[in-house]
């Protein structure tokens, strides 16, 4: 039992308790609870257990989620921050989801930014900089119902499937609506090299962070197996069904599925499919070793490095940055190019080197700022799926949706 709820509790009683956790429902399928009167109606009626058994949610997992957006509201207001500032006048509108382990940091940071250039900007901002537990529903919603000139001015979260969607960014994109306003002629080193470059050559994206995938391996659940070294030994049948995969994660389950297909081809998807063996929350992932349920123990989770470095020491749980690279799910930001001129100041600010540090200190999220040192050690590469596979593919969406199907007919998980 957390400190905030019971689970047997109403679902109306925990959001008018906590009005924050409307848009975790919202975006895990109980939409209807936006509407005031079937909060009210509904809500008083079903518990939260009974709730999540209906729409065949994983309890556990949408607790945690509940979880942790109270606690990040709670820290917000206890700091005096806000995640969003809507103005009535304001002129420049930006839109995002910050990951939960920076977004305290970043916040504060932000608002002191705001504070101190109110009267130079020139223009006033609404902004709504959610935690990214929450998702990109919100966000998702608002592009499928706008034309070029109705977007915001600006765009940053991590997601292949918001960004190249032909349904969603993927349409502006090919209009040429966007530019890099970051002014770099190259990242850094560690993300712009001889093996990989996260600058985009069209001069419309800008990465400004990544989040790396790596493994996390039980050496007591390996039986004799050698530790998988590298994606490829992952992918083998010695480690079917003894994976860990994100897949409430979407934007680094994403980034798994579209790097697997771009290496290994269809075949390497249905082989990932065949790995799984059960998903876990950050929480889960490091005391895997001895939290065991009734579908065991995973020998191989996949998982933000972050998260990695979390483990206990004398912990059986080992990490491993893979042979490969570690696989990157890319944190963008997007900028309007007729706005160019309201929306460069802010840029400037995310794109510094005290933000760029602050992503690759606290939340282990490598910059590409060319200036930031990111901590990264001898041979801790990364795997990306390049620019050119990016524009090749007329729909990124639509190769999500084929290489999802492709695992899951092979996961044994419902969707």
């Amino acid at each position: 039992m957390n400190k905030y709820f019971d689970v047997t509790e109403k679902v109306f009683d925990i959001t008018e308790k906590y009005p924050e956790t409307l848009d975790v429902f919202a975006s895990n399928g109980f939409e209807h609870l936006k509407n005031e009167a079937m909060r009210k109606i509904m809500g008083k009626t079903i518990s939260l257990e009974m709730a999540c058994k209906t729409k065949k949610v994983n309890l556990e997992i949408f607790e945690n989620k509940l979880v942790e957006t109270i606690r990040q509201t709670r820290e917000s207001v206890d700091m005096g921050l806000n995640d969003t500032l809507k103005d009535s006048d304001g002129e420049t509108r930006m839109l995002g989801v910050l990951p939960c382990p920076v977004r305290i940091p970043l916040m504060e940071s932000f608002s002191k930014w705001l504070k101190e250039h109110e009267e130079s900007l020139g223009t006033k901002i609404d902004y709504e900089l959610k935690a990214a537990n929450i998702g990109v529903d919100w966000i998702r919603s608002e592009i499928e119902n706008s034309d070029a000139d109705q977007l915001a001015d600006l765009f940053m979260s991590a997601g292949f499937d918001l960004f190249f969607d032909e349904k969603l960014m993927g349409r502006f994109k090919k209009q040429g609506v966007f530019k890099d306003l970051s002014g770099f002629e190259r990242l850094n080193r560690d993300l712009d090299n001889d093996r990989v470059s996260l600058k985009d050559p069209q001069g419309q994206y800008t990465v400004f962070s990544v989040v790396p995938a790596v493994f996390l391996v039980n050496t007591e659940e390996l039986n004799g197996r050698k530790k998988p070294e590298s994606w490829e030994e992952l992918l083998s049948a010695e480690f079917e069904r003894s994976v860990s995969l994100p897949l409430n994660d979407f934007d680094l389950f994403n980034a798994l599925l579209l790097t697997i297909y771009k290496e290994f081809g269809e075949d390497g998807v249905r082989k990932l499919g065949r790995s799984h063996m059960r998903s876990m929350t950050p929480a889960e992932m490091v005391k895997s070793n001895i939290r065991n349920t009734a579908s065991g123990i995973p020998t191989v989770t996949v998982m933000p490095y972050l998260f990695a470095g979390m483990v206990r020491e004398g912990s059986p749980l080992k990490p491993v940055w893979p042979k490969e690279g570690a696989i990157a799910s890319p944190i963008f930001l997007l900028t309007k190019k007729t706005s160019e001129e309201r929306v460069k100041p802010i840029v400037d600010y995310l794109l510094s080197p005290e933000v760029g540090q602050l992503l690759a200190t606290n939340g282990k999220f490598p910059s590409t700022h060319p200036d930031v040192e990111n901590g990264l050690k001898e041979g801790q590469s990364f795997l990306w799926i390049g620019w050119d596979f990016i524009n090749t593919h007329e729909d990124l969406g639509a190769l999500i949706r084929y290489c999802m199907d492709l695992f899951y007919d092979e996961s044994g998980v419902k969707r």
